[in-house]
């Protein structure tokens, strides 16, 4: 069993945690967790996925964000064979979409109460577990990109219902939201929210508002895209001259300058930075190691948010 006295800027394998220690679901936990939705491109090489797991939670990350939809359940196999109980990492799913292969999208929307609670049961088998700490319910109706059509617009209430039937059964540990507005947040909050999974990063700041009212709720904020789009022609941090500039500076990379700045903007943020490889894995674990001071950090507070995110996660 994990020892209840280690100290809280130590995971249960004794690392450092990455990024030092955060707040999740009531449990503390690495500000750099790893987010597993790029696994699936080591499908052909089982062993090289499982590694990078493995060296996450060696590197001090005890916070893994994962969904059942990534790669068919691959993302979550590969968490089930990488991760021991011993490490006494926190697993976060999220459910509302399902693959969909051939189409625009590689998923299609999965909102309907039945599908929320057939794709919870879904992760609890891929992933070996009696109980997932904690689940996100994403939303399909703001933003760009996949949204929900048809018998796939539901009521959140409808949701929220049947997210909360999962807690009481004890098949999750707490709910999440993911791809929202405040307001909904805000209508939501007397379910118990645990965590806040929206697009952010230094150049896609729509958000600000919600920040605030995560860091007011005692609610992780967990950026995605934290280094903005990945797609073409979409804004990216590391293209910014402020960014570069302040890489050159402090000898860091600019995508270690990304995601320092989420982690001084504000003290309840948690990053999900995902990759499929352990040299890239290293780079986004050092960025919890860049100290940026007072000038550095109003050079990057003074770049302007871009529109256009693509929110398809």
């Amino acid at each position: 069993m994990p020892s209840t006295t280690r100290s809280p800027q130590l995971t249960a394998t004794g690392a450092p945690r990455a990024g030092g220690a955060g707040t999740l679901a009531g449990r503390t936990v690495s500000r750099i967790g790893f987010g597993a939705m790029q696994l699936p491109r080591l499908r052909d090489d089982r062993a090289a996925a499982v590694a990078v797991v493995r060296r996450a939670v060696e590197l001090g990350v005890d916070h893994i964000d994962t969904a059942q939809f990534y790669g068919d359940g691959f993302s979550n196999e590969v968490i089930r064979e990488a991760v021991r109980p011993q490490d006494d990492v926190i697993v976060v799913s999220k459910v509302g979409a399902t693959p969909h292969h051939g189409g625009r999208f590689p998923l299609r929307a999965a909102q309907r109460p039945e599908e929320l609670r057939s794709s919870v049961e879904d992760n609890l088998k891929s992933l070996g577990l009696d109980r997932i700490p904690l689940v996100n319910l994403r939303r399909m109706d703001a933003g760009s990109g996949l949204v929900a059509e048809g018998d796939q617009v539901v009521d959140i209430d409808d949701q929220l219902a049947v997210m909360t039937a999962l807690r009481d059964e004890g098949k999750i540990g707490a709910i999440g939201l993911s791809t929202v507005t405040a307001e909904q947040l805000r209508h939501a909050l007397p379910v118990g929210i645990a965590c806040v999974q929206n697009p952010y990063s230094l150049v896609a700041r729509d958000d600000e508002d919600m920040v605030a009212l995560c860091q007011d709720e005692g609610i992780a904020w967990v950026p995605y895209f934290p280094l903005g789009s990945a797609f073409p022609g979409m804004p990216k941090v590391t293209d910014e001259p402020a960014v570069i500039a302040a890489a050159d500076a402090l000898g860091s990379s600019p995508a270690q300058i990304g995601l320092a700045w989420l982690l001084h903007h504000s003290p309840h943020t948690l990053l999900i930075a995902g990759t499929a490889n352990s040299a890239h894995l290293d780079a986004n674990v050092a960025a919890g190691a860049v100290s940026l001071d007072g000038a550095t950090l109003a050079a990057l507070d003074a770049v302007p948010t871009r529109a256009g995110s693509i929110v398809v996660d």
